[in-house]
């Protein structure tokens, strides 16, 4: 019987969001491909250091050891490395005792198209394209923070998994933020109070925070291996809306900040998120020094109308 990923949750992340492979890649940037390719052969046996993923993915495959959530969740290797440069991402894999089996090696080519063949729920990447395609596909991505990689203080926390999302263009649609580029932020304030009982259209991550949402059920607050929080620089009157959006879901936020313009960072620092999605990079990467964070790129316009329009057929 073929294995099954319909009922787990489906983590896709790259070689780089894994491990640290800064210089790795400079040499792709400046050299190419064969000259990258050649270097990981040629220090197969050297060991990669985590990278800014690497604390997320320990504490999810974790959660495969918890009563109720055997095998729930698969993280898959999802890489544009050939098979013949990838033998020292898995080494790295089985000295660091991480329970990852599965992988796609694109071998230069694009991801986008294997993602929804695997059941993908979230993809992490440090390459903007295959980030872009996915999030114009409606599957939950971002591009993670490799600047600087810091070693970050998370293992304290691996028995529970704390995720922080921004709102607008992440958790809920683009609409309103796109009122407040266009018109400021008295015409979005109006839009808002305005609007306060018409929940928000779903963002990117929208389905992410219901799959969440679903495994948390399991368990109580107080034993719960999985902890949100909505970090959102929205304060009132906009919260209202907020509020009742996440009740018209039904789905589970265990913190909110409403910040009103204060800086996201210690925020985030102090919550000990072991990853943090956020539409601009104003705010990734200021947070990036203290939490592991990725950027959530805007979906293309035409691929929403798309996605709308199959929605309701």
């Amino acid at each position: 019987m073929a294995y099954d990923l319909k009922n787990k949750l489906v983590v896709g992340v790259s070689s780089r969001t894994l491990f640290d492979l800064t210089f790795e890649n400079k040499i792709f940037e400046e050299e190419g491909w064969e000259a990258y390719s050649r270097y990981q052969v040629e220090h197969e046996n050297e060991l990669l250091s985590p990278g800014p993923g690497f604390p997320l993915v320990r504490a999810l495959l974790n959660l495969n050891e918890l009563p109720g959530m055997e095998g729930r969740v698969e993280v898959i290797i999802m890489s544009r490395n050939s098979p013949d440069s990838s033998l020292r991402v898995f080494k790295a894999i089985e000295h660091y005792g991480l329970r990852i089996t599965r992988a796609v090696l694109a071998g230069g080519a694009s991801l986008a198209p294997y993602l929804a063949a695997f059941e993908t729920d979230l993809f992490l990447s440090a390459c903007e394209e295959d980030v872009q395609r996915a999030i114009d596909s409606n599957i939950a991505a971002g591009i993670i923070c490799t600047e600087g990689i810091t070693t970050y203080d998370c293992e304290h926390r691996i028995r529970q998994i704390r995720i922080a999302f921004d709102g607008d263009a992440v958790l809920f649609s683009d609409e309103s933020e796109r009122i407040f580029r266009e018109k400021g932020l008295e015409a979005f304030e109006e839009n808002e109070r305005r609007n306060a009982d018409n929940p928000m259209q779903a963002g990117p991550f929208a389905k992410f925070l219901k799959t969440l949402s679903e495994l948390q059920k399991n368990y109580s607050e107080e034993e719960a291996p999985i902890r949100t929080a909505l970090v959102t620089t929205r304060c009132a009157p906009a919260h209202e809306r907020v509020i009742r959006t996440l009740r018209a879901w039904d789905v589970r936020i265990d913190e909110v900040f409403f910040l009103g313009g204060i800086h996201k960072k210690d925020v985030l620092q102090a919550f000990g998120a072991h990853i943090f999605f956020d539409d601009q990079q104003t705010h990734t990467l200021p947070a990036s020094e203290v939490v592991p964070s990725a950027r959530v790129p805007y979906r293309n316009r035409e691929s929403v109308e798309e996605i709308e329009e199959k929605d309701s057929s």
